[in-house]
């Protein structure tokens, strides 16, 4: 099976402005994710308090790209353990601005910390709602985010977070290391 751009959004787009073409990727249903993905991400939780309970460490944030429109912010990343910088996730995220409070609004545009550790800081109510599962081959934007060999099978998901008047806050793309 080839490319399915639906698959991965919102990273397709990074890859659509860098001009390369997308990796292979197959929809998987979420039971049939292996572990340990699916501890990873077969949940209902956000992915960075999940990540520093499964590594013992604080997660911090990479930011390999973004874009910033009227009260829309874009950003293809790479979360990372504290410390060593050990790459553990890469993905994309669309941030729905006008959904948060001032404070908060402000720490997402600073780009230093993830945004599920600005949601929990903030006391920010909210849903995560994975919206399916996928897997890929690493191709070499993947590879090189995560430092693994291009052609590694990866599993990943996309996640909508919602709060608790059920506006979108963000749409998540996650893809985990081995």
């Amino acid at each position: 099976m080839g490319p399915r751009s639906d698959l991965l959004y919102p990273l397709d787009e990074f890859y659509e402005l860098a001009g390369i073409p997308l990796p292979v990727v197959i929809s998987v249903p979420g039971p049939d994710v292996p572990a340990p993905y699916r501890e990873l991400l077969a949940h209902d939780r956000d992915m960075t308090p999940t990540l520093e309970e499964a590594y013992g460490q604080r997660i911090e944030l990479r930011v390999l790209n973004h874009s910033l429109g009227e009260n829309l912010l874009s950003r293809q990343i790479v979360l990372a353990l504290e410390g060593d910088g050990r790459a553990v996730a890469y993905g994309a995220i669309k941030i729905y601005l006008e959904h948060f409070p001032p404070k908060a609004r402000a720490l997402v545009l600073e780009m230093k910390m993830p945004l599920g550790t600005i949601l929990r800081t903030e006391g920010i109510e909210h849903n995560s709602r994975p919206a399916g599962y996928f897997r890929v081959q690493a191709d070499r934007a993947i590879g090189d985010a995560l430092q693994i060999p291009r052609g590694a099978l990866l599993y990943g998901r996309q996640n909508v977070l919602s709060d608790t008047a059920h506006h979108t806050l963000a749409r998540v793309l996650e893809i985990m290391t081995p």
